[in-house]
């Protein structure tokens, strides 16, 4: 198997050489060369006991030969050494599935610690240190950051939105030592995705500098994400003999991808509904408006503060290209701040669950779907856990959640960060000092 680019003006590369590439040299993402697809008899032979093995019946195929097909069951096993249940809500036939129970509380942990073990399973001895490069709107830093810690011939350096994270995220991000560094740039988490994407498209720098990058643009970071929804979708179909539906909030599309390239290539996934902030870009394509990329608004839900998702290459690359086929494969719901606050204010008693502001966004359009008589069986996928939302969640709940354990001890450490304009020059010299 081999990857191409979104932009069709990149050479095709195995996925190790893709992994390590990132971004294509023509400024595309790659993706499969061609998406394989599973057989009804290959479906049952995928096992779902352990999420590690899951993923990696699925993410085979897709290695092919690739230098890291050997070692594809212990990256797994490295990446999901921790449990993602699928959770009953209360009263209800309704699902939660827990993606927050890594060492940052957010779903963003099982891919970037695929990422990292696959990244250093490539490793040469005499290899130079790699700068990892990451833009995040809150969470990925964090989970890249914990992956990437102490790893030998690694240095990570995080972008994120001064001011547009919240205090619990901000700290996380500055908290690692040694050969993790985060930079607080002056404006949008789109600002910071454009700069890490000027310093990857510049062979200058890159000379320079050896970089690599860990936002969901990279493959390793897009296709672990298959795992838990392929894993639940088969559990589900196997003992219920009916398909699963997942309703995912979503600001950069990757999560969301993720589970449409898992159906596309025959998981049992039934339909998928996105839940994004008050952020237009993506509802209004699917209302049927062109696409149109703009600047982020804040929002409570700043890890959906996306005007510009990445991933909607991906997407149309999905579709053929074609904007009709694209808005056949999912719906997209918009939720606001308003809705959000009466979600989260609501959710203990209505759902037993204390939600943070993107999964109160999925909860909120669970709801509507019931209200609309909908009477499928639907999951949401919660995305982090609430405590790293109280500034948000906290004065709406009866009581603050309590802290997960990984969570809680990086937030006793000591953080410090470093603020940058949104200056490309300013990257560069970062990076070149650092």
């Amino acid at each position: 198997m081999r990857f191409v680019s979104t932009r069709g003006a990149s050479p095709a590369l195995p996925f190790g050489a893709a992994l390590g590439a990132g971004l294509a040299p023509d400024g595309g993402l790659y993706v499969p060369e061609r998406l394989p697809r599973f057989s009804a008899d290959d479906v049952t032979a995928i096992p779902d006991a352990r999420l590690a093995d899951t993923l990696a019946s699925i993410l085979r195929p897709l290695l092919g030969d690739d230098v890291l097909a050997a070692r594809l069951p212990a990256l797994c096993a490295e990446a999901a050494s921790f449990e993602i249940p699928l959770v009953a809500l209360k009263g209800s036939n309704d699902h939660l599935l827990e993606l927050f129970h890594g060492p940052t509380a957010a779903f963003k942990d099982l891919a970037a610690r695929f990422l990292a073990a696959s990244l250093s399973a490539l490793r040469t001895p005499d290899a130079p240190v790699q700068t990892v490069l990451v833009a995040t709107s809150g969470d990925t830093g964090a989970a890249v950051g914990a992956a990437f810690h102490g790893r030998e011939g690694f240095r990570v350096l995080i972008l994120y939105p001064d001011g547009k994270v919240s205090p619990a995220q901000a700290h996380s991000l500055g908290a690692f030592v040694g050969n993790v560094h985060a930079l607080r740039v002056a404006g949008s988490f789109d600002d910071c995705q454009r700069l890490a994407k000027q310093a990857l498209g510049d062979a200058a720098l890159r000379a320079d500098v050896p970089l690599l990058t860990a936002n969901s643009i990279s493959l390793g970071r897009l296709l672990p994400q298959m795992g838990y929804y392929a894993m639940h979708a088969l559990r589900f179909q196997r003992r219920h003999g009916r398909a699963l539906n997942f309703i995912i909030p979503s600001g950069n599309l990757g999560n969301a991808m993720a589970a449409l390239i898992a159906r596309a290539m025959g998981l049992p996934i039934g339909d998928i509904v996105l839940a994004t902030n008050a952020n237009p870009t993506l509802a209004e394509f699917f209302e049927g408006a062109p696409y149109r990329g703009r600047d982020a608004m804040p929002t409570l839900a700043n890890a959906m503060d996306v005007g510009a998702p990445s991933n909607f290459e991906r997407l149309m690359w999905l579709a053929d290209g074609d904007e009709a086929k694209a808005r056949a494969l999912i719906r997209v719901q918009r939720i606001d701040d308003a809705r959000i606050r009466a979600t989260v204010a609501a959710a203990e008693a209505r759902h037993g669950v204390a939600p943070c502001p993107h999964t109160a966004c999925g909860l909120a359009v669970l709801e509507d779907l019931r209200a609309a008589g909908d009477t499928r069986d639907w999951a949401v996928a919660a995305t982090a856990h609430a405590s790293k939302f109280l500034d948000v969640v906290g004065p709406l709940l009866s009581k603050e959640p309590p802290v997960p354990i990984a969570f809680a001890a990086l937030l006793a450490k000591p953080a410090r960060s470093d603020r940058i304009e949104v200056d490309f020059n300013a990257l560069a010299q970062a990076l070149r000092e650092r």
